[in-house]
């Protein structure tokens, strides 16, 4: 970068290298958002309505689990190694030892409670063995990928990053389509093989390419393990909430409403990593300008702000457009499908608006704040979600959705204007204390 004194233009030259990352990293993920769209597609037209259900049951329960895996350690990888690379084998280590044991005991555990819940197979022990397989893969493997991606970035290597989101994207969907269309696997049994196998496949590749950044050095940095749950809390609790409606509506509607209704979550969820690429790429930066105090990044996230807004209301747009066509990829019988993504579609602008405040209460070290607030939001979203969606499903849940959104936005940027304010008021008590001294 240019120092101080530079007379080089700091208009667009300056900005670009910024939007090139972004268009890299924002391009990574709207294939990776395809590649997992179209696997849905696949397994939901193979596997049928029955076994499809209990795909998605199963993946929700994990997807919960997964936030509680590793106990928030990545988030302090990335926001310390990011300030200082040289204590990226402790770190390391720290998040081996951390993801390992509480992935073990998340899949015995799961293991122990949804089999009585789910069935892969009519032989109890084959039931027991293919839940455990299930868990194996979308929390233990899942975690270890994530986590290759999340140290690239850490060390600013987003073409690395990049290439992780993508080529597990694109590995998942190749076993979607080589199981279900060239084998023609139609039973959740079947494809949790296959699922494990493409999965095991790219954390191999993950660690293999790993490797050149260094060993880990195995310790528990103990000062960190609050500093992750209070990261992590917030995550299970969200994802406790967006799963609370769809518990509540497989209870008082259809089958069609709530199958209709996860594919228009899913395409919510798709179209939120146009926001979550410009997050994840100015994570590393805010946490270095932020380390002497929140407001030092403070015209940074405005500027995250509006260009976060902007993609929003972009994703939105496209999406309400290309909703029509949906049907021709996931089947005729999703009648609801189309109405339901074009109301939700719009759901991901309050959501990109507070997600920046939140993301920068998370790079300056503010995660108890952050906790609260997405803590408290995820506990009275899921209440609002579930009361919703049982007195009036399905109208009830799609206002639900915009009202705890909406609400998030007043919360989040509240409680880091605070902060912003708190952190300028100390750093001029401290220039102030050294004159009066000498005075």
């Amino acid at each position: 970068m240019a120092s101080e004194g530079a007379t080089e233009p700091k208009g667009y030259r300056a900005l670009l290298p910024m939007f090139l990352s972004y268009a890299a990293s924002g391009g990574s993920l709207v294939i990776s958002s395809a590649a997992q769209l179209l696997t849905f597609a696949i397994l939901a037209r193979w596997l049928g309505v029955d076994e499809f259900s209990v795909f998605v049951a199963i993946t929700a329960v994990a997807n919960i689990a997964v936030h509680l895996c590793g106990l928030g350690s990545m988030e302090c990888l990335v926001r310390r190694v990011a300030r200082d690379r040289t204590i990226y084998p402790v770190m390391l280590g720290h998040n081996i030892i951390l993801t390992a044991a509480s992935g073990t005991v998340l899949i015995l555990v799961g293991a122990l409670i949804l089999p009585f819940f789910f069935s892969l197979s009519p032989d109890p022990v084959t039931n027991i063995a293919m839940v455990t397989l299930m868990l194996v893969t979308n929390i233990l493997l899942v975690r270890v990928i994530v986590l290759a991606e999340q140290i690239f970035i850490a060390h600013s290597d987003f073409a690395s990053a990049n290439t992780v989101v993508v080529g597990f994207a694109v590995a998942r969907t190749a076993a979607a389509a080589l199981a279900c269309i060239v084998f023609d696997v139609s039973t959740v049994a079947d494809w949790a093989v296959w699922q494990f196998l493409s999965h095991v496949l790219v954390a191999l590749l993950c660690l293999q390419v790993l490797k050149r950044l260094g060993k880990p050095r195995y310790t528990i940095v103990r000062e960190e393990l609050p500093q992750g749950l209070y990261f992590a809390i917030p995550f299970i609790l969200r994802a406790l909430r967006q799963n609370a409606d769809l518990l509540v509506l497989s209870l008082v509607t259809t089958a069609e409403i709530v199958s209709s209704y996860s594919v228009a979550r899913r395409m919510l969820e798709s179209s939120y990593l146009s926001v979550e690429a410009l997050n994840r790429l100015i994570y590393p930066g805010s946490a270095r300008l932020s380390a002497a105090g929140l407001h030092h990044a403070f015209e940074r996230v405005l500027r995250v702000l509006a260009a976060a807004t902007v993609i929003g209301v972009a994703a939105a747009v496209m999406v309400f457009l290309v909703a029509p066509a949906l049907p021709y990829l996931f089947g005729r019988e999703y009648v609801s499908l189309v109405g339901f993504v074009r109301i939700l579609c719009w759901v991901v602008v309050p959501l990109a608006i507070w997600s920046v405040a939140v993301e920068a209460l998370g790079a300056s070290g503010y995660h108890a704040p952050r906790a609260t607030v997405m803590g408290l939001g995820s506990i009275a979203g899921a209440g609002l979600a579930a009361w919703a969606s049982w007195y009036a499903p399905p109208i009830g849940t799609l206002i639900s959705f915009y009202v705890i959104e909406t609400a998030m936005v007043v919360a989040a940027w509240g409680v880091f204007l605070h902060f912003v304010r708190r952190d300028r008021e100390d750093a001029a008590r401290r220039v102030l204390v050294p004159g009066e001294a000498g005075a």
